[in-house]
C-alpha cells in the first residue's frame, strides 16, 4: 500500500483505473471491492481525520455484514464495535427512560441468528467505526491510495477516459485520468453536479435535532434494562436515544425540533427524554430534516453514482447507509470484472437497472417509517395511574406494534430484495422439483446454509463466479467451466453433491455472481453452456 499522500496534488498519481470521489463508508467499501480485484484505485477524501462527532448510522445490517465477511474484516469490526452485540437486541418504547414502559420489540434488527438464514448477524456500531475500519482495509491494499486533505472539483469524459480535477488546500490543482470515476461524496455531490444528475422527490416538513452527549451517571436511572433504541413518548420531549458505548455517551434525537429551539435548550431535552435532571456534556449536535430523493440518472458515460449521491432517505430502519454499501458492491465487482477483461458491455449497463429498483423500495420503506414517530404515538394519560392511564398504555402498545414493527423486524426487505428482471439474470423454468416451492430463484440472494459449525456456503464461493453442483444429474457442468475458461470468467465449482441439498434448493446446479445473488439456476441439460456465461456476464442475451 502506497502511503497517504500529504495534502498536497503534487503526489497524485498521474492515471489510475478507478477514481473514487469521496472516502466515506461507501466510496471505501468501493476501493475494498475494486482492491481486492486488483483494480488501481484512488480515493480522494477532503477530510483528514474520521469525526466523532455525529454518529449518523448506527446500524450495520446483515447484508453488509456479510459483505464485510467477505472481505474478511467481519469480526474485526466486531471487535471496534463500543457496543458488543451481546448487549441488547431489544427496542424499548416508554414515556421516559425513568417513566412507563409502552412497548418493546425484541429480536430487532437482525441482530439475532436465526439458524442457515444468515451467517452474520446485524452489529450496533456508530458509522465513523465502519469507517475508520476500511480506511484501514483500503491502506492495506496494494492497488488502493486514499488521498486525504484533497477534494475533486471538476470531472470531465470522453469516450477513452475520466478526467477527475482535484484541489488541495493550498489551492494548487491537478488532473488525473482514469478509465472511470464513481462519485461516493454525499448530498452535496460534486460528481452528481458534474454529470448533470439532479434529485427527484420530497423534503419531510418537519426538522429533528441530534446530539451526543456523555451522561456517565445516566445507566443508574434507566428503568427499562439495557437496549439499543429507547422512544421517548411523551409531550415535553418525544424523541429518539441510545447508547453509543459502555461509558455514557449516548445520541438522541429530538423530533420536531429545530437548531434555534435545539441550541437554546438542549439540556431540556435530555432531561425530558430522561425524566429528570441528570449531569450531561453535550458534546456535538446535528440539525436535519428528513429527504427522500432519488436522483434521475446514475451513470453518465464512464462516470457513476453511488450512496448518498444518489438517494436519500430518513435513517429510520437504518438503510441509508447499508444500500449505499450495496450500491458499492455492485458496481464494484462489475467494474473490476469489466477492467479484468471477462465483463462485457452490458454489464455496466445493468448497474442502474438493477441498483434502482432497489434505491425506491427502500425509500419507500423509510418513507413509511418516518410517518409514525413519538410525536404520532403520543396520547394523554399515559402516564397515569388509575384504570385511564392502563388503557391509555393499552392502546399505545397496539399502536406502536402496529406501525412499527415493519421498521424493526425488516430482514425480508434486508435479504430478500432481489435482481429478477436484470439483463444479467437467466430465469430457467427447468428449475424446481414437482410439488416442491425452491428456496432459489434467479435474481435474489443465494439462500445461505451453514455446511457445519463456523463454515458458511458464502465462504467457498471465491471471488468470481461460482457454481453449485447440488444433484448427481449435474454431470455437464464442465462444459459450464469450460465456456467460462474460454471467455476468462473466473469460477468456482462448489460440489455439494453429496450434502443432500437438491431438495432445499429445488435445483440441480446454482450459478452465483459475486455479489452472492443467483444469476441462473436449473438444469444445465437444457441450457447452452456458451449463451449461458455471456448472458451472466453482460455480453449477450439468450
Amino acid at each position: 500500500m502506497r502511503p497517504d499522500p500529504a495534502a498536497s496534488v503534487a503526489f497524485l498519481p498521474s492515471s489510475v483505473q478507478v477514481v473514487v470521489s469521496g472516502g466515506g463508508p461507501v466510496g471505501l467499501a468501493a476501493a475494498v471491492e475494486l482492491g481486492r480485484r486488483g483494480v488501481e484505485c484512488l480515493v480522494v477524501e477532503p477530510r483528514v481525520e474520521v469525526s466523532h462527532a455525529r454518529p449518523r448510522c448506527k446500524t450495520v445490517n446483515v447484508r453488509t455484514m456479510e459483505h464485510l465477511r467477505r472481505w474478511g474484516i467481519a469480526n474485526r469490526f466486531r471487535a471496534e464495535a463500543p457496543l458488543p452485540i451481546t448487549w441488547s437486541q431489544d427496542i424499548v418504547f416508554c414515556t421516559s427512560l425513568v417513566g412507563r414502559e409502552l412497548s418493546r420489540f425484541t429480536g430487532v434488527l437482525g441482530l439475532v441468528p436465526e439458524g442457515d438464514r444468515f451467517p452474520e448477524p446485524g452489529q450496533q456500531a456508530p458509522q465513523y467505526v465502519l469507517e475508520e475500519l476500511l480506511r484501514e482495509v483500503v491502506r492495506e491494499l496494494p492497488s488502493c491510495t486514499l488521498a486525504t486533505g484533497l477534494r475533486v472539483v471538476g470531472v470531465e469524459q470522453d469516450s477513452d477516459a475520466v478526467k477527475v480535477s482535484v484541489s488541495d488546500p493550498a489551492g494548487d490543482r491537478a488532473v488525473v485520468s482514469a478509465e472511470y470515476a464513481l462519485g461516493c461524496d454525499g448530498g452535496r455531490s460534486t460528481v452528481r453536479e458534474q454529470i448533470g444528475a439532479s434529485y427527484a422527490g420530497e423534503h419531510a416538513l418537519r426538522p429533528n435535532f441530534g446530539m451526543v452527549f456523555h451522561a456517565p451517571e445516566l445507566w443508574g436511572h434507566v428503568r427499562h434494562g439495557p437496549a439499543v433504541h429507547y422512544w421517548i413518548v411523551n409531550d415535553v420531549a418525544p424523541a429518539g436515544m441510545g447508547p453509543l458505548d459502555l461509558e455514557g455517551t449516548w445520541w438522541i434525537i429530538a423530533f420536531g425540533v429545530d437548531a434555534d429551539v435545539g441550541r437554546r435548550h438542549p439540556r431540556a431535552l435530555i432531561d425530558g427524554a430522561v425524566g429528570r435532571p441528570i449531569d450531561a456534556t453535550i458534546l456535538s449536535d446535528d440539525p436535519w430534516t428528513a429527504r427522500m430523493q432519488l436522483v434521475d440518472h446514475l451513470r453518465s458515460g464512464r462516470v457513476f453514482l453511488a450512496g448518498d449521491a444518489a438517494h436519500l432517505n430518513p435513517p429510520f430502519g437504518g438503510h441509508g447507509l447499508n444500500t449505499g454499501i450495496g450500491d458499492a458492491v455492485d458496481l464494484g465487482w462489475k467494474l473490476g470484472a469489466v477492467l479484468d477483461g471477462w465483463g462485457g458491455p452490458g454489464l455496466l449497463d445493468s448497474y442502474e437497472l438493477e441498483r434502482r429498483r432497489v434505491q425506491q423500495q427502500v425509500i419507500q420503506a423509510a418513507t413509511e417509517n418516518n410517518k409514525t414517530l413519538s410525536i404520532e404515538l403520543y396520547a394523554p394519560h399515559l402516564e397515569d395511574d388509575d384504570e385511564t392511564g392502563v388503557r391509555a398504555r393499552r392502546m399505545a402498545h397496539a399502536r406502536i406494534q402496529e406501525t412499527k414493527d415493519a421498521e424493526f423486524h425488516a430482514l425480508d426487505l434486508v435479504l430478500d430484495i432481489g435482481y429478477e428482471g436484470s439483463p444479467l439474470i437467466v430465469a430457467d423454468e427447468t428449475a424446481g422439483s414437482p410439488g416442491v416451492a425452491p428456496r432459489v430463484r434467479p435474481g435474489v440472494r443465494l439462500p445461505h446454509v451453514w455446511l457445519e459449525p463456523g463454515r458458511s456456503l458464502y465462504d467457498q464461493l471465491g471471488s468470481g463466479m461460482a457454481l453449485l453442483l447440488l444433484d448427481d444429474r449435474a454431470e455437464s457442468w464442465t462444459a459450464l467451466e469450460s465456456a467460462a475458461r474460454a471467455r476468462r470468467v473466473p469460477l468456482t465449482v462448489v460440489d455439494l453433491r453429496s450434502r443432500g441439498l437438491r431438495q432445499r434448493y429445488g435445483a440441480d446446479c446454482v450459478l452465483v455472481r459475486p455479489d452472492q445473488h443467483v444469476a441462473w439456476c436449473g438444469d444445465l441439460r437444457y441450457v447452452h453452456p456458451e449463451a449461458l456465461v455471456d448472458r451472466v456476464r453482460g455480453a449477450a442475451s439468450l
